[in-house]
């Protein structure tokens, strides 16, 4: 049987002073007979529940939001598994929500690129978990590489006023929009297997994990 785990994402890749313009991001190619591949979740329903719960721990770092989402199977469709892991998240406990940043993952700049970008992060990151306790997170899927660095300075600046119940519920629904698209690029490689055509890893497209250096 095929294994739902998928390999860990890469990190996000921030180009060094010297690169030149990068190429255009380029998708898998497809089947001329077959345009789009629709994520089809048979594999993860019908997976055992302990091999389904490990996957779904690559999304979010709860057990008890892994063990709500494998309990609720069959899904008809992708869809309706986000929507359950949408109900899932929304529905954490303190406990829960402290469990899942704990178990993010830091993901940091290849060495040497923007140094002084890294510093900044390392400092910022530092001062918020400091002051809130838990690790930054943001989602970052709709973020090119190259603008991951600004878009999580600016977000840690952002919600550094926050009080520590605002900036609870703001990481929250940044772990609940990680673990969407972590789902989807997971279905969407389980399609794509089913093709014949290699999968893609998690975070090939865009970052699935936070981006926050040490």
């Amino acid at each position: 049987m095929m294994s739902l785990l998928s390999p860990h994402p890469q990190p996000i890749h921030t180009p060094r002073a010297h690169d030149t313009a990068a190429p255009p991001r380029r998708g898998p190619t497809l089947p001329a007979h077959r345009p789009h591949l629709t994520p089809d979740p048979h594999a993860f329903n019908t997976a055992p529940a302990d091999e389904a719960e490990r996957a779904l721990l690559s999304c979010c770092r709860s057990p008890r939001w892994a063990r709500r989402v494998a309990a609720h199977r069959p899904y008809p469709d992708l869809p309706a598994l986000l929507a359950a892991a949408d109900e899932a998240a929304y529905d954490l406990a303190p406990a829960d929500l402290a469990e899942a940043l704990a178990g993010e993952s830091l993901t940091l700049l290849p060495d040497g690129a923007y140094s002084a970008a890294q510093t900044a992060l390392s400092a910022a990151h530092a001062a918020y978990e400091s002051r809130f306790g838990h690790v930054f997170v943001i989602c970052l899927d709709d973020v090119a590489p190259d603008e991951a660095a600004d878009r999580v300075l600016a977000g840690i600046r952002s919600r550094w006023n926050n009080d520590p119940e605002d900036e609870r519920v703001a990481a929250a629904e940044e772990l609940r929009r990680l673990a969407r698209g972590r789902l989807t690029r997971l279905l969407g490689g389980y399609a794509a297997a089913t093709d014949g055509i290699a999968p893609q890893s998690p975070g090939s497209e865009r970052p699935s994990r936070p981006y926050v250096p040490h």
